[in-house]
């Protein structure tokens, strides 16, 4: 809209407020959901009906500006990434100060924040491997016994204040309450295959943190759990790999066909060798297996023949022999 706020003038107005809350109601916001949200406000700020084909980019971003600028003071910021399945573009607001963990522990148990961080090491240390990088873990996974089962005495920092809990551990129902408010509050998405992730906010939010806990070299040259895609330089846990299990080469899906229409050749900018685009990160690593595919005929639904844990188990004792096992 033509008359849209200016963030850098002195009038901050109700538009602007209501844009924020809704911001930080949500947790989240798409670019079509912020195009929604700013034909509401337009239509009541003219007084006419404002269709959200109306509200143009620039629009959007006038809003998120002014919103950064009120967060700012707060140690809050606003940042957007692509999701990488649908490429659809995600604005979060991040707390660019304090514990991720830390956060996610002020509305839970110390239990829960406990499981919370199993969940995420099952994810990035279990279940990615040189020869399998899944970075997810099946509904089924994440209430197994060695997970939800407490592990004693811990350390716990809230608000950089380091204090002695028990871990008792939760019990199924707990568990999958956690999740799937983990899944209602945009930390994590769950599959039609019933596989766990985390979200684009939670991958922007847990950034830093996630090379910090998983990532042990700065070489560049050394395999690294927590590895970016080569295009848009985003952490990649869905998406496609080179097929020597040394390269750290990755690309999301939805940058692929921009990434390879700008180069000569298919071939992976580091090692050269060819991209076939069927060595993959993420569930598909499992549901693409023969294994998977005929236990899920066989059950006419999703069920496996064998588990997750028990593929990535297998692909350890196989060594760092050459060829992908997701084929």
């Amino acid at each position: 809209m033509d008359d849209a706020v200016d963030p850098s003038a002195a009038h901050y107005n109700d538009g602007n407020r209501a844009f924020l809350q809704a911001l930080m109601a949500r947790g989240t916001l798409t670019l079509q959901q912020g195009k929604e949200l700013l034909a509401a406000i337009f239509t009541i700020q003219e007084g006419q009906p404002t269709g959200s084909e109306a509200v143009t980019q620039q629009d959007l971003d006038s809003f998120i500006s002014a919103a950064a600028d009120a967060l700012s003071p707060f140690d809050y910021e606003i940042r957007s990434t692509h999701h990488q399945v649908s490429k659809e573009r995600i604005y979060a607001i991040v707390n660019s100060n304090s514990d991720p963990l830390t956060q996610l522990a002020t509305i839970r148990t110390p239990e829960e924040i406990f499981y919370v961080k199993r969940v995420l090491d099952e994810m990035f240390e279990g279940h990615n491997t040189r020869g399998k990088e899944v970075m997810a873990i099946s509904s089924m996974e994440a209430i197994r016994a060695k997970l939800i089962k407490g592990t004693g005495r811990q350390s716990m920092e809230r608000e950089r204040d380091e204090t002695q809990v028990t871990d008792r551990g939760v019990t199924k129902e707990q568990a999958e309450r956690t999740l799937a408010n983990l899944v209602t509050e945009g930390w994590f998405e769950r599959s039609r295959e019933g596989y766990y992730t985390l979200s684009p906010r939670a991958l922007m939010e847990l950034r830093t943190w996630l090379v910090e806990t998983y990532n042990d070299s700065d070489d560049p040259e050394e395999w690294q759990p927590i590895k970016f895609c080569g295009a848009c330089k985003e952490i990649v846990t869905i998406g496609q790999r080179c097929a020597e299990r040394q390269c750290n080469v990755r690309l999301h899906d939805v940058c692929q066909t921009a990434f390879w229409n700008s180069r000569q050749s298919k071939h992976c900018p580091k090692c050269k060798v060819p991209w076939t685009g069927k060595h993959f990160v993420g569930q598909r690593v499992i549901t693409t297996t023969d294994d998977y595919l005929k236990g899920k005929r066989r059950s006419g639904g999703v069920k496996r023949s064998r588990t997750q844990e028990d593929e990535v188990q297998d692909e350890e004792e196989e060594g760092e022999g050459e060829g992908e096992g997701e084929e």
